[in-house]
Protein backbone atom coordinates (compact mmCIF):
# COMPACT_ATOMS: atom_id res chain seq x y z
CA UNK A 1 0.00 0.00 0.00
CA UNK A 2 1.39 3.40 -0.97
CA UNK A 3 1.63 6.28 1.51
CA UNK A 4 -1.17 8.11 -0.31
CA UNK A 5 -3.52 5.16 0.35
CA UNK A 6 -2.72 4.86 4.06
CA UNK A 7 -4.57 6.57 6.87
CA UNK A 8 -1.94 8.83 8.33
CA UNK A 9 -1.52 11.59 10.88
CA UNK A 10 0.72 14.57 10.22
CA UNK A 11 2.13 16.77 12.95
CA UNK A 12 3.42 20.25 12.07
CA UNK A 13 5.20 22.09 14.86
CA UNK A 14 7.50 24.95 15.74
CA UNK A 15 9.10 25.93 19.02
CA UNK A 16 12.35 27.18 20.49
CA UNK A 17 15.16 24.76 19.65
CA UNK A 18 16.12 22.67 22.67
CA UNK A 19 17.56 19.29 23.54
CA UNK A 20 15.38 16.19 23.42
CA UNK A 21 12.77 17.41 20.94
CA UNK A 22 13.22 14.74 18.27
CA UNK A 23 13.49 11.97 20.84
CA UNK A 24 10.37 13.01 22.75
CA UNK A 25 8.25 13.39 19.60
CA UNK A 26 9.32 10.06 18.12
CA UNK A 27 8.94 8.38 21.52
CA UNK A 28 5.33 9.63 21.76
CA UNK A 29 4.54 7.96 18.44
CA UNK A 30 6.48 4.79 19.34
CA UNK A 31 4.76 4.38 22.73
CA UNK A 32 1.39 4.33 20.98
CA UNK A 33 2.48 1.77 18.38
CA UNK A 34 2.84 4.27 15.53
CA UNK A 35 5.13 3.78 12.54
CA UNK A 36 6.80 6.98 11.29
CA UNK A 37 6.64 7.29 7.51
CA UNK A 38 8.26 10.71 7.08
CA UNK A 39 10.20 12.88 9.52
CA UNK A 40 11.66 16.24 8.51
CA UNK A 41 13.13 19.01 10.61
CA UNK A 42 14.85 22.36 10.26
CA UNK A 43 16.48 24.77 12.68
CA UNK A 44 16.25 28.44 11.79
CA UNK A 45 19.42 29.78 13.37
CA UNK A 46 18.38 33.42 12.99
CA UNK A 47 15.32 32.93 15.19
CA UNK A 48 16.43 29.87 17.14
CA UNK A 49 13.28 28.01 16.07
CA UNK A 50 12.93 24.28 15.58
CA UNK A 51 10.45 23.38 12.84
CA UNK A 52 9.33 19.86 12.04
CA UNK A 53 6.89 17.74 10.05
CA UNK A 54 6.23 14.17 11.16
CA UNK A 55 3.83 11.81 9.40
CA UNK A 56 2.95 8.39 10.74
CA UNK A 57 0.76 5.41 9.84
CA UNK A 58 -2.45 5.14 11.86
CA UNK A 59 -2.83 1.41 11.30
CA UNK A 60 -2.23 -0.20 14.67
CA UNK A 61 -1.90 3.18 16.42
CA UNK A 62 -3.42 2.76 19.87
CA UNK A 63 -5.01 6.22 20.08
CA UNK A 64 -8.21 7.10 18.27
CA UNK A 65 -8.02 10.20 16.09
CA UNK A 66 -10.08 12.26 18.55
CA UNK A 67 -7.68 11.32 21.36
CA UNK A 68 -4.35 12.20 19.74
CA UNK A 69 -4.41 15.96 20.30
CA UNK A 70 -5.47 15.62 23.95
CA UNK A 71 -2.75 13.08 24.73
CA UNK A 72 -0.06 14.99 22.84
CA UNK A 73 -0.89 18.36 24.42
CA UNK A 74 1.09 17.91 27.69
CA UNK A 75 4.22 17.13 25.67
CA UNK A 76 3.60 20.11 23.41
CA UNK A 77 3.05 22.39 26.40
CA UNK A 78 6.28 21.26 28.03
CA UNK A 79 8.22 22.54 25.01
CA UNK A 80 5.91 25.54 24.42
CA UNK A 81 5.13 24.29 20.93
CA UNK A 82 2.93 25.88 18.33
CA UNK A 83 1.50 22.86 16.56
CA UNK A 84 -1.13 21.52 14.20
CA UNK A 85 -2.38 17.98 13.72
CA UNK A 86 -3.91 16.74 10.46
CA UNK A 87 -5.41 13.43 9.42
CA UNK A 88 -5.38 12.15 5.84
CA UNK A 89 -9.02 11.02 6.01
CA UNK A 90 -10.12 14.55 6.96
CA UNK A 91 -9.26 16.48 3.76
CA UNK A 92 -8.90 20.24 3.82
CA UNK A 93 -12.03 22.06 2.67
CA UNK A 94 -11.06 24.48 -0.07
CA UNK A 95 -12.67 27.44 -1.84
CA UNK A 96 -11.29 28.97 -5.03
CA UNK A 97 -11.65 32.70 -5.71
CA UNK A 98 -11.47 33.75 -9.35
CA UNK A 99 -12.32 36.71 -11.61
CA UNK A 100 -12.33 36.39 -15.41
CA UNK A 101 -9.04 34.59 -16.17
CA UNK A 102 -9.75 30.86 -16.32
CA UNK A 103 -6.34 29.23 -16.77
CA UNK A 104 -5.51 28.61 -13.10
CA UNK A 105 -9.07 27.57 -12.25
CA UNK A 106 -9.20 25.10 -15.14
CA UNK A 107 -5.92 23.56 -14.04
CA UNK A 108 -6.97 23.23 -10.40
CA UNK A 109 -10.32 21.69 -11.36
CA UNK A 110 -8.54 19.07 -13.46
CA UNK A 111 -5.98 18.24 -10.79
CA UNK A 112 -8.71 17.98 -8.18
CA UNK A 113 -10.82 15.73 -10.43
CA UNK A 114 -7.97 13.24 -10.92
CA UNK A 115 -7.17 13.17 -7.20
CA UNK A 116 -3.88 15.03 -7.37
CA UNK A 117 -4.91 17.50 -4.65
CA UNK A 118 -5.89 15.91 -1.34
CA UNK A 119 -8.69 18.33 -0.59
CA UNK A 120 -12.42 18.81 -0.79
CA UNK A 121 -13.31 21.58 -3.22
CA UNK A 122 -16.63 22.94 -1.96
CA UNK A 123 -17.05 26.37 -3.59
CA UNK A 124 -15.90 28.73 -6.31
CA UNK A 125 -16.34 32.43 -5.49
CA UNK A 126 -16.11 35.20 -8.06
CA UNK A 127 -16.77 38.88 -8.54
CA UNK A 128 -17.96 38.11 -12.09
CA UNK A 129 -20.41 35.55 -13.55
CA UNK A 130 -18.20 34.68 -16.53
CA UNK A 131 -16.79 31.35 -15.31
CA UNK A 132 -20.01 29.88 -13.94
CA UNK A 133 -20.33 27.40 -16.88
CA UNK A 134 -16.86 26.04 -16.08
CA UNK A 135 -17.83 25.48 -12.45
CA UNK A 136 -21.15 23.89 -13.39
CA UNK A 137 -19.44 21.40 -15.72
CA UNK A 138 -17.32 20.34 -12.75
CA UNK A 139 -20.28 20.20 -10.36
CA UNK A 140 -18.86 22.84 -8.01
CA UNK A 141 -21.21 25.49 -6.57
CA UNK A 142 -20.45 28.94 -7.98
CA UNK A 143 -21.12 32.05 -5.91
CA UNK A 144 -21.02 35.55 -7.42
CA UNK A 145 -20.34 38.66 -5.33
CA UNK A 146 -19.99 41.71 -7.61
CA UNK A 147 -17.48 44.07 -6.00
CA UNK A 148 -17.29 47.85 -6.35
CA UNK A 149 -15.33 50.35 -4.26
CA UNK A 150 -18.60 51.30 -2.59
CA UNK A 151 -19.75 47.79 -1.59
CA UNK A 152 -16.39 46.02 -1.07
CA UNK A 153 -16.62 45.61 2.71
CA UNK A 154 -20.26 44.59 2.57
CA UNK A 155 -19.50 41.94 -0.05
CA UNK A 156 -16.52 40.64 1.91
CA UNK A 157 -18.76 40.24 4.96
CA UNK A 158 -21.17 38.20 2.84
CA UNK A 159 -18.28 36.10 1.51
CA UNK A 160 -16.99 35.46 5.03
CA UNK A 161 -20.43 34.30 6.14
CA UNK A 162 -20.53 31.87 3.23
CA UNK A 163 -17.02 30.56 3.92
CA UNK A 164 -17.83 30.12 7.60
CA UNK A 165 -21.03 28.21 6.80
CA UNK A 166 -19.06 25.90 4.50
CA UNK A 167 -16.30 25.38 7.12
CA UNK A 168 -13.60 26.45 4.65
CA UNK A 169 -10.01 25.72 5.68
CA UNK A 170 -8.17 27.14 2.66
CA UNK A 171 -8.82 29.89 0.11
CA UNK A 172 -6.99 29.81 -3.23
CA UNK A 173 -6.86 33.01 -5.25
CA UNK A 174 -6.73 31.67 -8.81
CA UNK A 175 -6.20 35.06 -10.46
CA UNK A 176 -8.78 36.83 -8.30
CA UNK A 177 -8.33 40.43 -9.36
CA UNK A 178 -9.33 42.05 -6.08
CA UNK A 179 -7.17 43.12 -3.15
CA UNK A 180 -8.54 41.56 0.02
CA UNK A 181 -8.94 43.89 2.98
CA UNK A 182 -6.80 43.31 6.11
CA UNK A 183 -10.01 42.44 7.98
CA UNK A 184 -10.76 39.62 5.53
CA UNK A 185 -7.18 38.32 5.59
CA UNK A 186 -7.21 38.26 9.41
CA UNK A 187 -9.89 35.55 9.32
CA UNK A 188 -7.57 33.16 7.45
CA UNK A 189 -3.96 33.71 8.52
CA UNK A 190 -1.61 31.61 6.38
CA UNK A 191 -4.66 30.01 4.79
CA UNK A 192 -5.05 32.18 1.68
CA UNK A 193 -2.76 31.35 -1.25
CA UNK A 194 -2.18 33.78 -4.13
CA UNK A 195 -0.42 33.58 -7.49
CA UNK A 196 1.13 36.36 -9.57
CA UNK A 197 3.95 37.02 -12.00
CA UNK A 198 7.40 37.49 -10.48
CA UNK A 199 8.17 40.91 -11.97
CA UNK A 200 7.08 42.66 -8.79
CA UNK A 201 7.94 45.22 -7.65
CA UNK A 202 9.69 46.25 -10.89
CA UNK A 203 6.75 45.91 -13.28
CA UNK A 204 3.63 46.54 -11.25
CA UNK A 205 0.20 47.61 -12.43
CA UNK A 206 -1.38 46.97 -15.81
CA UNK A 207 0.28 45.07 -18.68
CA UNK A 208 3.37 43.78 -16.83
CA UNK A 209 4.41 41.59 -19.76
CA UNK A 210 4.41 44.59 -22.09
CA UNK A 211 6.62 46.41 -19.59
CA UNK A 212 8.95 43.42 -19.37
CA UNK A 213 9.09 43.12 -23.16
CA UNK A 214 9.97 46.80 -23.49
CA UNK A 215 12.89 46.26 -21.08
CA UNK A 216 14.11 43.15 -22.91
CA UNK A 217 13.90 40.76 -19.96
CA UNK A 218 15.46 37.34 -20.44
CA UNK A 219 13.69 35.51 -17.63
CA UNK A 220 10.07 35.49 -16.45
CA UNK A 221 8.56 33.74 -13.48
CA UNK A 222 5.62 33.17 -11.17
CA UNK A 223 5.31 33.34 -7.38
CA UNK A 224 2.77 31.75 -5.06
CA UNK A 225 2.58 32.98 -1.49
CA UNK A 226 0.38 33.30 1.57
CA UNK A 227 -1.68 36.47 1.60
CA UNK A 228 -0.94 39.08 4.27
CA UNK A 229 -2.27 42.63 4.73
CA UNK A 230 0.78 43.88 2.79
CA UNK A 231 -0.15 43.35 -0.86
CA UNK A 232 1.90 40.64 -2.65
CA UNK A 233 4.38 40.55 0.21
CA UNK A 234 3.45 37.36 2.11
CA UNK A 235 5.63 34.30 2.84
CA UNK A 236 6.56 32.63 -0.45
CA UNK A 237 5.60 28.98 -0.87
CA UNK A 238 6.66 28.21 -4.44
CA UNK A 239 8.34 29.93 -7.42
CA UNK A 240 9.55 28.98 -10.88
CA UNK A 241 11.08 30.69 -13.90
CA UNK A 242 11.44 30.17 -17.65
CA UNK A 243 13.85 31.82 -20.11
CA UNK A 244 12.61 34.11 -22.88
CA UNK A 245 14.44 35.63 -25.82
CA UNK A 246 14.35 38.47 -28.30
CA UNK A 247 12.19 36.27 -30.53
CA UNK A 248 9.33 36.22 -28.02
CA UNK A 249 6.48 38.68 -28.47
CA UNK A 250 4.43 40.21 -25.66
CA UNK A 251 1.84 37.52 -26.36
CA UNK A 252 4.53 34.82 -26.05
CA UNK A 253 5.60 36.20 -22.68
CA UNK A 254 2.00 36.26 -21.45
CA UNK A 255 1.41 32.68 -22.66
CA UNK A 256 4.54 31.41 -20.92
CA UNK A 257 3.55 33.36 -17.83
CA UNK A 258 0.13 31.69 -17.75
CA UNK A 259 1.77 28.27 -17.99
CA UNK A 260 4.01 29.09 -15.04
CA UNK A 261 1.12 30.43 -12.99
CA UNK A 262 -0.80 27.17 -13.43
CA UNK A 263 2.13 25.03 -12.36
CA UNK A 264 3.36 27.17 -9.48
CA UNK A 265 -0.08 27.67 -7.97
CA UNK A 266 -0.88 23.95 -8.18
CA UNK A 267 2.43 23.10 -6.49
CA UNK A 268 1.76 25.58 -3.68
CA UNK A 269 -1.74 24.24 -3.09
CA UNK A 270 -0.49 20.66 -3.04
CA UNK A 271 2.24 21.51 -0.55
CA UNK A 272 -0.26 23.22 1.74
CA UNK A 273 -2.97 20.54 1.65
CA UNK A 274 -0.38 17.84 2.32
CA UNK A 275 0.85 19.75 5.37
CA UNK A 276 4.32 20.46 4.02
CA UNK A 277 4.54 24.21 4.64
CA UNK A 278 5.47 25.91 7.91
CA UNK A 279 5.52 29.72 7.97
CA UNK A 280 8.54 31.14 9.75
CA UNK A 281 8.29 34.90 10.05
CA UNK A 282 8.05 36.29 6.53
CA UNK A 283 9.47 33.06 5.07
CA UNK A 284 8.32 29.48 4.85
CA UNK A 285 9.97 26.16 5.51
CA UNK A 286 8.77 23.67 2.88
CA UNK A 287 9.21 19.96 3.57
CA UNK A 288 8.78 18.45 0.11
Amino acid sequence: MSVSQRRTATLLLRCKDQKGLVHRISDFIFRHEGNILHADQHIDFETGLFLSRVEWDLEGFTLEEHEVARVFKPLADSFEMSWELRFSDEPIRMAIFVSRHDHCLTDLLHRHAIGELRSELVAIVSNHPDLRPLAERSGIPYHTFPVTPENKREQEERELKLLDSLRIDLIVLARYMQVLTPEFVAHYPNRIINIHHSFLPAFSGARPYAQAYARGVKLIGATSHYVTPAVDDGPIIEQDTIPVSHRDTVEDLARKGRDLERIVLARAVRLHVEGRVLPCGNKTVVFD
